[in-house]
């Protein structure tokens, strides 16, 4: 038996595949097929050898994308939802982002203990930092001005929202913070920055040089889109589908990116540390736990 088992996922479970075998643990991966692990991780021959080689399963953000296949650097044809539930079993430890709630239910159901990376506020805070320099990043390769001295909205003001809205700041932006609960504003303004609800937006959004959404529902919609700037830059962070009406946006020729992965692309590295960490914590602490 291996002490962790990692399947499917980007770069960030190669990063995370070496960096837990160097810390000395016993690693076994599926779907994961790099030179940065070849010779250090053992490859399972299926997905079912691979779910049932650990109690510490360790799976993709997102855990899949369709509730039917898990996505991986390898195309797999049996790395899928199904054969996941048909091998785990009692007392494994799943680890993954955005897990369905099919396959929630039935660890649940199972005594399959679960932990979902989105869903811990540590893991999406220091994740935050990641997404946020890759949004102004991306933000600064779509237009052609500077963040410094720009006039900047915000919309949400959750976890992530509040390190952006702190980068942004640092670059000398003028940042705009737009949300629906007054506690958010509140502490929005606390901090320093302009606020404005929804209500009033119709009536501001042609003033902003930058935009950037973390709302994953459409807060954008045709009416508002209407308004906007040709030449505003338009971030887009929230998860699928995203916070805009995307087919009026392309109409209306806007200067739009729906950036979705952020972290595993502009700091795959670090990433996967901040996971594996989060792992290796919850699992040690089992441990210390146990009778």
């Amino acid at each position: 038996m291996y002490d962790f088992v990692l399947f499917g996922g980007d770069i960030r479970q190669i990063y995370m595949a070496r960096y837990i075998q160097s810390l000395g643990y016993s690693v076994i991966t599926y779907g994961l097929s790099h030179p940065m692990i070849q010779d250090i991780c053992k490859q399972a021959a299926s997905f079912s050898e691979v779910v049932s080689s650990g109690n510490i399963l360790i799976g993709p953000i997102p855990l899949s994308k369709d509730n039917t296949s898990i996505p991986a650097l390898t195309a797999l044809s049996d790395l899928n939802i199904e054969t996941l539930l048909q091998f785990m079993h009692k007392d494994q430890i799943l680890f993954a982002g955005m897990i369905p709630e099919p396959v929630a239910l039935y660890c649940n159901e199972h005594q399959i203990i679960l932990y979902d990376f989105m869903k811990e506020d540590s893991v999406a805070i220091q994740n935050g930092i990641a997404t946020a320099e890759g949004a102004i990043m991306e933000a600064i390769s779509k237009s052609n001005g500077n963040i410094h001295s720009s006039s900047v909205l915000v919309l949400g003001f959750g976890r992530c929202a509040k390190v952006l809205a702190h980068k942004l700041s640092g670059l000398d932006a003028c940042v705009t913070i737009c949300a629906r609960k007054d506690a958010d504003l509140a502490y929005a303004d606390s901090f320093g920055y302009e606020t404005c609800s929804f209500h009033d937006l119709p009536e501001k959004i042609d003033s902003f040089d930058y935009i950037f959404n973390t709302i994953p529902y459409i807060v954008l919609p045709k009416e508002l889109l209407c308004l906007i700037q040709e030449d505003t830059t338009i971030i887009d962070i929230a998860s699928i589908p995203g916070g805009l009406d995307y087919p009026a946006a392309k109409a209306l020729n806007l200067n739009i990116s729906h950036s979705l992965g952020i972290p595993g692309k502009v700091a795959p590295k670090a990433s996967a540390e901040i996971l594996a960490n989060y792992c290796l914590k919850k699992t040690t602490c089992r441990k210390k736990v146990s009778p």
